[in-house]
């Protein structure tokens, strides 16, 4: 069924081709495509004056090809991932038990937004690595 599902796939993605094609061709009520390449002068067509019916009538047959292919496709689909879905519901998956949770982790103090030091905490700098520069800075100056 794989290789026939594969054939009919690709058989359904021609006829959706061939109708968008078919229908792109044909000269609708304003002129559709076949008037913007300068096709749209009565009978003047490059298939002949009653291409029109015939265009209508292969348009009608390709689409109740591309709609039996489409029911086709459905059916098989549905069928193939039935195949591959568990034949009814699954077990229900024993509750864990509370001996094997792992213990509540240590309580952190919250984080606040603010990382300026406050009166209670005094700032610290870390100290200076041997042979990293330290931090240069300029004395403020004033405006005149």
């Amino acid at each position: 069924m794989g290789i026939l599902l594969y054939i009919i796939i690709t058989l359904f993605i021609i006829v959706c081709f061939m109708l968008i094609m078919l229908i792109l061709i044909q000269k609708g009520r304003g002129g559709g495509l076949a008037g913007a390449f300068g096709g749209g002068g009565g009978g003047n067509t490059a298939f002949g004056a009653k291409t029109g019916d015939v265009l209508t009538w292969v348009t009608s047959i390709i689409f109740g090809v591309f709609l039996l292919l489409a029911i086709v496709l459905n059916k098989m689909g549905y069928s193939a991932q039935a195949s591959f879905a568990p034949p009814g519901p699954i077990a229900p998956v024993a509750p864990i038990s509370q001996s094997t949770m792992p213990a509540a982790p240590e309580a952190v103090p919250p984080l606040t937004t603010d990382s300026r030091p406050t009166a209670d905490t005094p700032a610290t700098t870390p100290p200076a690595q041997k042979g990293v520069p330290t931090a240069i800075t300029t004395p403020a100056t004033t405006k005149p």
